[in-house]
């Protein structure tokens, strides 16, 4: 199997990256196209209480395990499969099961800090920003937290507040300047979900 193509999309919380993702996954045969989430690979905390669990910050990039997620992508790039953790947010840990990822032609990488660690950034074929207004990003992310991950809108500001808005200014925003392509909207920006596509196929094309 050639070297696979690994296209990295970025983007504050709420900015529509998974959307993103989700749209270009759709374009591709299921069996060329495989999806890394970086939320899968927050740090196990099973040495840590529930109640010491529930004050880790999220959008720090100490909260990922890094160095899982780039051996894992280096051995879907040697064509040998992975078995991906599934972070439960219920219960703020890992659970005891995974997902296996077999090596595909076309990898995608969805994350908030994919393109802030250097040692995910140069594994990148392509870099994607998705760039959204922060009223937008904060309602999407009032309504995700609520809907499936039982917050309180009082929770879901206070974090904003003290927490998302801070580490986005710090990490996130300026790792756009290492994009290859910045998306205004998301997906549905759909000339550029086009052009992305495009630019894809005519990458495997010329491998």
């Amino acid at each position: 199997m050639r070297r696979p193509i690994l296209i990295g999309i970025t983007g504050g919380t709420g900015s529509g990256k998974s959307t993103v993702a989700k749209e270009i996954f759709n374009a591709f045969p299921d069996e060329c196209i495989a999806v890394m989430e970086q939320d899968s690979y927050y740090k196990d905390q099973s040495s840590l209480s529930f109640n010491e669990r529930i004050k880790t910050n999220y959008d720090h990039p100490d909260a990922f395990d890094t160095a899982l997620m780039v051996h894992h992508l280096n051995e879907l790039l040697e064509g040998r499969g992975i078995e991906k953790p599934i972070y439960d947010f219920s219960i703020h840990n890992r659970k005891e099961e995974f997902i296996y990822v077999e090596p595909k032609e076309i990898i995608l990488v969805e994350g908030i800090m994919i393109l802030q660690e250097k040692s995910i950034r140069d594994l990148l074929d392509i870099k994607i920003y998705v760039d959204t207004d922060a009223d937008v990003r904060i309602i999407r992310r009032l309504l995700r937290d609520i809907n499936e991950r039982g917050r309180t809108v009082d929770s879901v500001i206070t974090q904003y507040l003290n927490v998302v808005r801070p580490m986005h200014l710090q990490f996130i925003e300026p790792s756009k300047r290492y994009a290859d392509l910045i998306i205004p909207e998301g997906g549905y920006n759909k000339v550029a979900i086009d052009m992305i596509n495009a630019r894809i196929r005519q990458f495997l094309q010329s491998k």
